[in-house]
């Protein structure tokens, strides 16, 4: 039996629901672990370049193996790419009080990223000075627990993003959940600084996001695995 076939099998094995539920149980390594694209492997910055320019700004460096936001006027930057729906995994470190973000389906117009691609906050949570909290989709989805490791510290984060659910998970550890576009995702959007931009969260296709908020933050073992079309059983609602 081929590798194709024994996870069509492990696949078809379960009910159709909300896609973080169903990807909790296909064991990693064995389903999804050879269909990433390397976003980042600690020297090629060639999937990178800065918001609405054609290359990246030197004010983000490698160093030691990792993406850094390491001076001034660095700029926000996105993917070369769009995606759609995914997985991605990163390692983040962030600065003592610093402060930064990761968005997801930035379309490039005049305004900002986050006026169009929801962030997820990447922050120093014992010392920044925002109250919402590295792993929270920000404004939107906040949970209770911290799992963050404290500042100058490499943290795991694993993001899904589909229309059947989205899904933070902080060093293991399950945060927010949601569903872009439900009554629920329009009403809280509706009460935050978002509700101003027409075309936030509407996008369902756009670039990864990493912010330049002014404090130096290193990225590395950046990968992203896409959703679209190859599991169907996943993409039905």
């Amino acid at each position: 039996m081929t590798r194709l076939m024994m996870i069509c099998l492990f696949l078809g094995s379960f009910s159709v629901g909300p896609l973080s539920a169903v990807l909790a149980q296909i064991p990693e390594n064995q389903a999804i672990e050879d269909r990433w694209q390397t976003l980042f492997d600690g020297t090629n910055t060639e999937h990178w370049r800065n918001y609405n320019h054609a290359e990246l700004n030197e004010g983000w460096e490698v160093q030691d193996g990792a993406l850094v936001r390491a001076q001034k006027g660095a700029g926000d930057i996105i993917t070369r790419e769009k995606y759609g729906a995914f997985i991605l995994e990163l390692e983040f470190k962030i600065s003592p009080q610093g402060n930064s973000g990761i968005m997801f389906h930035v379309v490039e117009q005049q305004g900002k990223p986050w006026h169009t691609g929801p962030e997820i906050q990447i922050q120093d949570n014992a010392a920044g000075r925002d109250p919402q909290k590295a792993g929270w989709l920000y404004q939107l989805y906040d949970t209770d627990v911290d799992s963050t490791k404290p500042a100058g510290e490499w943290n795991k984060l694993r993001i899904v993003i589909s229309p059947q659910g989205c899904k933070h998970t902080m060093n293991g550890v399950d945060y927010v959940s949601y569903n872009i576009g439900s009554d629920d995702w329009n009403a809280r959007v509706a009460k935050s600084k978002f509700a101003s931009h027409e075309g936030f969260g509407k996008a369902g296709l756009g670039h990864i996001c990493l912010q330049d908020h002014g404090n130096e933050v290193a990225y590395r073992n950046i990968r992203i695995r896409r959703l679209d079309g190859e599991f169907p059983q996943l993409e039905r609602k």
